[in-house]
């Protein structure tokens, strides 16, 4: 069960690092178009600017996914207990990890459920209603990122646990 977690979080790790790359190619792309059409051709298209924003939103929280999967996020309990034995060391993990979930658990249950219950009057939910103006797209397609990254999170403090418990025989 421990390869299988490590494993998923790694494919994860290695889709979304994809996945931001594009975006953030995509994003210069547009950026750059709408700079020539700007100040080249004085008229630039509606479209670029929010389509930049949308790829930013998605590679911001895709990155947040890279750099907690590599130990480069902020080390929350580094600073209080700088080389600590074992013992603090799993202490430190332990309330890491409820940091992490208590931040993480909320945002995915409230992507699907309203705060006065029911799934229609989730995030998602809301955002599936709108409609970017430039793009005419539903803004579920961009806001769905957010719980994919919290998801990723997860996966990802699993691996972590995982990569830490010893073997056993079993």
């Amino acid at each position: 069960m421990r390869r299988i977690v490590i494993s998923v979080s790694n494919g994860i790790h290695q889709t979304a690092r994809r996945i931001a790359v594009l975006a953030v190619c995509g994003m210069f792309v547009t950026v750059m178009i709408q700079v020539v059409a700007r100040y080249v051709f004085s008229s630039p298209p509606t479209w670029t600017e929010d389509v930049a924003r949308y790829m930013m939103v998605w590679t911001g929280l895709l990155g947040a996914t890279l750099s907690f999967k590599t130990h480069s996020d902020a080390v929350l309990m580094q600073s209080i207990f700088p080389k600590r034995p074992h013992i603090l060391g799993l202490l430190a993990e332990t309330i890491e990890t409820a940091a992490i979930l208590t931040f993480t658990l909320p945002v995915i249950y409230y992507c699907f459920v309203g705060l006065r219950g029911g799934f229609a009057k989730g995030y998602l939910a809301r955002q599936a209603g709108l409609t970017a103006d430039t793009l005419g797209i539903q803004m579920v397609w961009i806001a769905v990122i957010v719980p994919i990254a919290m998801i990723i999170i997860l996966i990802h403090l699993a691996a972590r646990w995982a990569e830490e418990t010893p073997e056993t025989g079993a």
